[in-house]
């Protein structure tokens, strides 16, 4: 198997540094470069196509929510990671709505960073607990259901998942919540997600937000 290409982007030397040490001891994982701005996160992600970016949000010049757009723009294909040390509401959905598969803070554990590089090179959604937890108690303090009318294509039961989609359960989570087998929460998944027109779970996520999860 080839090792996954990771991109560091964050203006803290000693940071990138640290990270880079750890992740270079890790199985499965190659650091291919690091960039210290924004524009320099697009541009390396241009020449050396990693499969993972590390964003920070607060970089010289260009944010990382910003480079993050700019980039999967032009490759879609590439997975962002944001580690960073912010962790309001506002900034949590912006890089959501750019794209990034995931967001944590920087005092997660090392193996924690680790294990969310591999869940979003696999194309789930990941956040840090402190994360997820926010986003749990926005979606349940704004709306205990989601309206039919909202997603008139979907089915109660789809209704119910995505609602649990919205709050960061995985499919393991939502298979133990109903009762059903992995594959058939994979099929149910598949066809929100093709109802919503949507690519992945976080965009499930900010369409569910948009429409009135909140």
């Amino acid at each position: 198997m080839e090792p996954l290409r990771v991109l560091i982007a964050d203006d803290h030397p000693l940071f990138r540094h640290g990270l880079r040490e750890f992740l270079n001891l890790a199985l499965n994982i190659e650091v291919v470069g690091e960039a210290s701005s924004g524009e320099e996160a697009i541009t390396q992600a241009e020449a050396l196509h990693p499969d993972v970016i590390l964003m920070d949000v607060n970089m010289p010049g260009v944010k990382g929510i910003e480079a993050t757009r700019q980039i999967l723009h032009d490759s879609p294909h590439i997975r962002i990671l944001v580690v960073t040390m912010f962790e309001d509401d506002g900034t949590v959905f912006a890089a959501m709505r750019a794209g990034a598969r995931g967001y944590i803070l920087k005092d997660a554990e090392k193996e924690n960073i680790l294990r969310a590089i591999q869940a979003v090179s696999h194309g789930e959604a990941i956040f840090s607990p402190t994360i997820a937890t926010r986003l749990i108690d926005f979606f349940t303090t704004q709306a205990s259901t989601l309206p039919k009318e909202l997603f008139p294509s979907l089915t109660d039961r789809e209704r119910e998942i995505l609602q649990l989609i919205a709050r960061g359960q995985s499919n393991a989570d939502i298979a133990r919540e109903f009762s059903l087998s992995p594959k058939t929460v994979y099929n149910y998944v598949s066809n929100i997600l093709n109802k919503l027109q949507v690519a992945d779970r976080a965009q499930a996520i900010i369409r569910a937000r948009e429409a009135g999860l909140k």
